[in-house]
């Protein structure tokens, strides 16, 4: 079985909002598109127009449907008696939940330590879990070791492949810094989806999971997946998001110009 290289410090991944994925499919499309001819090419289909299409996608997007429900839980948080009439009583209405699927680059993938080959590897120096299809042979046991489904088999060359978080792409010197992210995340309309080393607690991304309260997509495996999703936030009856929290602005702390003009505007 395959060995895995000690913790690194870099931990590259990408953090999935799952509060405004609008399920659009542009990122499955986009990493489509990327790695047909990329560093994990070629992306097979089958039949893409017959009766039973079949093909290799690293990113897939699932929508459904949740039912109503009350946003505190009435056996540990009561209600207070204030808000005992069901205007009052604050729920989560129905809402559609989109939910992006990709390999999470796991601390502990268990698709490298049933590797009998050595073709899933762990790269040590930022994390990244990849295939080396030259020494892959099919027999599919990463797949069957992965718990979020996100290893692909190709029936055309016979091997395993799966996301590579484009590293082709983000380590790209010919490419501006701001195209070296992944395709998903480039092509992402709403911004759901962000790139970063969440190695480090400073990093855009690890601040990012921080205030949204990220978490880990089946934690209790122990796997450790390095990518996080953000929580969707509570939905009023309307179906929109409750609002932030107002900010405090300390006009003290203003330039004199701008205190002038804040005095101005409140009159």
């Amino acid at each position: 079985m395959t060995d895995l290289p000690p913790p690194s410090r870099k931990k590259l991944g990408l953090v999935i909002d799952l509060d405004t994925c609008v399920g659009c499919h542009a990122c499955a499309v986009s990493c489509k598109e990327w790695n047909a001819g990329g560093f994990a090419a070629p992306l097979t289909d089958e039949q893409a127009y017959g009766r039973e299409p079949s093909g290799v996608w690293f990113n897939r997007v699932h929508s459904y449907e949740l039912e109503a429900m009350p946003l505190a839980d009435p056996v540990r948080a009561p209600a207070p008696a204030a808000a005992a009439s069901p205007c009052a009583t604050p729920a989560q209405p129905a809402m559609t939940l989109h939910f992006p699927r990709s390999c999470l680059h796991c601390e502990q993938p268990a698709c490298v330590t049933v590797c009998p080959t050595g073709a899933s590897y762990k790269r040590a120096e930022d994390g990244i879990v990849l295939v080396d299809e030259d020494k892959c042979i099919g027999c599919k046991l990463c797949s069957w070791a992965c718990p979020y489904g996100a290893r692909e088999y190709s029936p055309v060359e016979g091997v395993m492949k799966k996301c590579t978080l484009c590293i082709d792409r983000i380590y790209n010197q010919n490419l501006s810094e701001a195209e070296r992210q992944p395709a998903c995340v480039q092509a992402c309309p709403t911004r759901a989806r962000h790139f970063g080393d969440l190695g480090d607690p400073e990093s855009a991304v690890s601040k990012l999971v921080a205030e949204r309260g990220g978490v880990d997509l089946m934690a209790s495996l122990g796997y450790r997946p390095t990518n996080k999703y953000l929580p969707p936030r509570p939905r009023r009856a309307g179906g929109e998001a409750a609002p932030a929290p107002a900010e405090t602005l300390d006009t003290g702390a203003l330039p004199g110009v701008l205190r002038w003009l804040d005095k101005v505007l409140s009159r």
